[in-house]
């Protein structure tokens, strides 16, 4: 069923927008209270490469915009982990009438929010205060069933709550996830073994396991002299993954791995660096990457074989060397 959401008209006379917003400023904002996946509470999960996609944007303009609307304007709270956003000023525009089906309708999407400290934040600008309860109370509430004997010391500044909140996020929701999670690994370790055997060079890492596209670049990252004990930049290549344009995020990655074994340049340095630059051409398909003739020694249509060099030249089957080219008879 398809969600409407309305802005009040009063959005063209706040101060901020009026005096200190720029057109794009305001465009983005729009989209931030208006997009499909915005909720009852003012808190939804999207990811940035989402974003770009509906808006049109790079990264790099999406990334920009966050940082401005989270730093300068502070209207708005992101957790990069989790995926979450938060908008500070949701409940006073969206939250004035109460009623069961609301209430109702609150409480089972504040259920699913994953960092509990964007509850508290959006919390702060709602005016009624049935709904402000219970906000706060089901905040308290999840708070007191996960916290640890330290959290309950007196004197802790709401500020402390939040900061402590946003690097545990220690819920109830959460601990049944890693669960979940832990449960499907050990069924799938006599699958893929490979993978399995990465949380135990670095947590981190976990958070990619159930994916059949990062085991496929990892992979081929082990397999191909890149460095399997690399795991920052097995991080940094699989966040590509989320934080990009393509339209085919494994497909380019791969690709552009190719080509840097191809160059004998095994490095994650080299391949980002082929990364931005279909970004920057706005190649955002394997097809286009293929079409524009950018690196037409690694079709895989191209006639016969490529021999690589150390140099990182290639040099077609083909190739004739005439060392009489150029002399006159």
């Amino acid at each position: 069923m398809a969600r409407y959401r309305m802005v009040r008209t009063e959005f063209w006379k706040n101060p901020i927008v009026l005096e200190e917003m720029t057109p794009e400023d305001k465009y983005f904002y729009l989209y931030l209270l208006t997009n499909p996946y915005t909720t009852q509470i003012g808190i939804y999960r999207i990811t940035k490469k989402q974003m770009a996609f509906d808006l049109g944007y790079s990264m790099e303009s999406v990334n920009a915009l966050m940082e401005r609307f989270t730093n300068h304007h502070q209207l708005i709270r992101y957790n990069p982990e989790t995926r979450e956003l938060a908008i500070k000023n949701w409940g006073r525009d969206n939250l004035q009438k109460g009623g069961k089906p609301i209430m109702d309708c609150i409480l089972s999407e504040l259920k699913d929010v994953e960092d509990l400290s964007l509850i508290l934040y959006v919390s702060a600008s709602i005016p009624k205060q049935e709904i402000r309860n219970l906000y706060e109370s089901f905040y308290e509430q999840e708070m007191n069933l996960t916290s640890d004997p330290v959290d309950k010391k007196p004197n802790r500044t709401e500020e402390e709550m939040i900061d402590d909140t946003f690097v545990t996020r220690h819920t109830i929701r959460g601990q049944k996830q890693k669960e979940k999670e832990n449960k499907k690994q050990k069924q799938q370790q006599n699958i893929y073994p490979d993978v399995q055997s990465y949380s135990n060079l670095e947590p981190s890492l976990s958070v990619f396991q159930q994916s059949e596209e990062v085991k496929e670049i990892i992979e081929f990252w082990d397999a191909n002299g890149f460095g399997i004990s690399n795991i920052y930049a097995k991080q940094q290549l699989l966040s590509w993954l989320d934080d990009s344009s393509f339209l085919q995020p494994k497909e380019m990655i791969l690709k552009a791995m190719h080509i840097a074994c191809a160059n004998n340049k095994r490095n994650l340095g080299y391949i980002v660096g082929i990364l931005k630059n279909w970004e920057n051409k706005s190649l955002l398909t394997v097809e286009e990457v293929d079409s524009s003739e950018e690196y037409p020694q690694f079709e895989h249509k191209a006639r016969g074989k490529a021999h690589s060099f150390s140099g990182g030249r290639v040099i077609p089957n083909e190739f004739t060397l005439d060392l009489t080219a150029g002399e006159e008879l």
